[in-house]
């Protein structure tokens, strides 16, 4: 079945603000079309999958500013700490933390062996 372009287009960016949708998979479903047929038309390097994104990038900025303004104003110490674990510095992180795992190598030199060929190797990075 051939699909006008346009009218895709249209279709799409209606049901992305109707239900304030975050995927490009959650719009491609509520297409009369397939998804190889959506990424056909809109390919990636296309002018209108970049403003179908942004639509979808502005939905979620939305819900995210929405959450965290309930979860500042909410007496739910949960949800408190959620904010202040995003909203924490690495250093402030650390001290919520029950546990803190430093999985850096602190500044040090990292010794990367490699196995290739018939002798293992080390290096320093």
């Amino acid at each position: 079945m051939a699909y006008d372009k346009s009218e895709l287009f249209a279709t799409a960016i209606k049901e992305t603000e109707r239900h304030n949708l975050f995927f490009i998979e959650d719009v491609v479903s509520l297409l009369p079309c397939s998804r190889s047929t959506f990424y056909s038309h809109f390919p990636a390097d296309s002018d209108e999958l970049d403003e179908l994104k942004e639509i979808l990038g502005k939905n979620r900025i939305a819900l995210k500013v929405e959450l965290r303004k309930k979860w500042r104003e909410s007496d739910n110490a949960t949800l408190q700490m959620a904010l202040m674990k995003l909203i924490a510095t690495n250093e402030e992180r650390k001290k919520l933390s029950q546990t803190y795992l430093d999985h850096t190598t602190d500044n040090k030199p990292m010794n990367i062996i490699s196995l290739g060929g018939d002798e293992a190797t080390t290096e320093t990075d």
